[in-house]
């Protein structure tokens, strides 16, 4: 993964406002656990340990998701993997729209059931999950791509 930072509106009690792009590589269909990436990316470029509030997350792209779900148990996350393949298989009859692969209208299907856009509080400096939660960048295309997520923290 790497990151840039972009947009910088306003510094705001030791704490620069504006818009941040964290983006990262996948590597093909599968879902990729962000959840310590996001928070490295929070703790070297936005926040300190006083800091609090609410972090939005919004994914640029129409053929992948985000979701926060089980992080613990690796076997959670293929099950989910394979819901959505299940939910958006490439042969079915009424697919039209497959001007980049087969692959190209399912990741769309998939993609509108998952978000776009995350909100997640953060309390003095550490995103606020559950115990077993994670962030998932959901990646629903075969070939590898870089993906963008745009990150704006609102302080308390």
């Amino acid at each position: 993964y790497f990151y840039n930072i972009f947009n910088i509106c306003l510094l705001f009690g030791g704490l620069i406002l504006g818009l941040y792009n964290f983006s990262y590589q996948t590597q093909g269909e599968r879902f990729y656990e962000i959840t310590k990436e996001i928070q490295n990316f929070l703790n070297t470029n936005i926040l300190s340990s006083s800091h609090s509030g609410i972090l939005h997350l919004f994914l640029q792209h129409t053929s992948c998701a985000l979701t926060i779900s089980e992080a613990y148990d690796p076997s959670a996350k293929v099950d989910l993997e394979n819901f959505l393949k299940h939910l958006a298989p490439r042969k079915l009859s009424f697919i039209k729209h497959t001007m980049e692969g087969p692959d190209d209208s399912p990741s769309h299907m998939k993609s509108i059931l998952l978000q776009h856009s995350l909100s997640i509080i953060v309390e003095k400096g550490e995103l606020y999950l559950g115990t077993w939660q994670g962030i998932y960048l959901c990646e629903f295309r075969d070939a590898p791509k870089k993906r963008n997520i745009i990150l704006k923290f609102m302080p308390d």
